[in-house]
């Protein structure tokens, strides 16, 4: 039996695996602390439920990809330290908000900050390859470049939460980075780490299975946050790997969760609200007011998912195909910029009443 059919068989029993993972921690989480993991707040910003659902996907998520790392490590003797404490650190900081633990934001924020910071100085976590020429220079240094890869991750893992709102948002927007990221490195003959990437993928699409398009699970801010900072270093480590892709591709491929957080910071500044506190005016929400018009509240969760995915996988394709050139990558870059500011604009005002 060949290498690649051992990883399919390999592949095959994960997924099993995983799927029963995420069938038990859905059926029984709720008996965790009295119903704890329960999300009942239907006044919250971000409440777009009907009913409450339990916010365990973290536990199950963080639970499959243990049983992945084990399986790598069986195939191909190595252990993955920075995906391990990378997985770990970020779940834990997420879980204590799924358990109701009363951390202020910032705190929480601060929290990461030092998490990430240290887990990537020391691992290390590097980015090598970057087409902005004085940044590229300044990545030898460091302090700098590890100040540089922090601010990549927490730019990911605050979109990844703040979009983390519908049923299959996330996990689609998800599965689609992972997947090009998978074609990127396949065709480049990156096939181990491919494997690496693939395994995510598998656990994004059980989760699915429990979340949509009704859910009897979210991922909740444990699952966010593990799946945002994974893709992350997903992507970092192609940039590493691929040097003739353009650095600015992955901005591309990254464009939504990037810019949702950095617009609705300094929207919330010129609007003199707090920049961490959440509120209703993200681009998924006012797609979602929208589109409930049309279809219903509930109807209307998954719908709003699947355009925005499917919006956000046509503008990227044009990324794909430049993937070489720089410069055609940073302008396909600034124009998906715009193109969201287009749709934000049209969405406030047709839903500011």
């Amino acid at each position: 039996m060949g290498t690649e059919s051992i990883e399919a068989s390999f592949l095959s029993i994960f997924a099993l695996i995983s799927f029963f993972i995420f069938l038990i921690v859905s059926k029984h989480s709720y008996k965790i602390g009295n119903g704890v993991l329960l999300d009942k707040d239907f006044s919250k910003p971000q409440a777009f439920h009907l009913f409450p659902v339990t916010r365990s996907g973290g536990i199950a998520t963080i639970l499959s990809l243990s049983i992945f790392f084990s399986i790598y490590y069986l195939i191909f003797s190595k252990i993955l330290y920075d995906y391990i404490f990378l997985s770990y650190s970020m779940f834990f900081i997420g879980f204590l908000d799924d358990l109701k633990i009363n951390i202020k934001p910032f705190k929480r924020l601060l929290m990461m900050i030092i998490i990430l910071f240290i887990l990537i100085f020391f691992l290390p976590i590097k980015i090598f390859n970057i087409d902005i020429p004085f940044l590229s220079s300044l990545l030898n240094n460091n302090f700098f470049s590890s100040i540089f890869a922090l601010i990549c991750f927490l730019f990911i893992i605050n979109g990844a939460n703040l979009i983390d709102g519908f049923n299959g948002l996330l996990a689609i927007n998800l599965i689609i980075i992972n997947i090009v990221l998978t074609y990127i490195n396949i065709n480049q003959a990156n096939l181990e780490f491919s494997f690496l990437i693939v395994g995510q993928i598998i656990t994004l699409l059980t989760f699915l299975l429990f979340n949509f398009p009704r859910p009897k699970i979210f991922l909740g801010d444990s699952g966010a946050y593990l799946m945002g900072s994974l893709v992350s270093l997903n992507v970092i480590i192609t940039n590493n790997l691929n040097p003739d892709i353009s650095s600015f591709f992955y901005c591309t491929l990254l464009f939504y969760l990037f810019f949702e957080v950095f617009f609705s910071f300094f929207r919330k500044l010129s609007q003199k609200k707090s920049p961490i506190h959440p509120d209703q005016k993200h681009l998924h929400m006012l797609s979602f007011y929208k589109i409930s018009s049309i279809y219903g509240k509930d109807k209307g969760n998954f719908i709003n998912s699947l355009i925005i995915n499917i919006i956000y996988f046509v503008l990227i394709i044009p990324g794909i195909y430049f993937a070489n050139n720089p410069k055609i990558s940073m302008y396909w870059f600034f124009i998906l910029l715009l193109i969201y500011l287009f749709f934000y604009s049209r969405l406030y005002h047709l839903t500011k009443n």
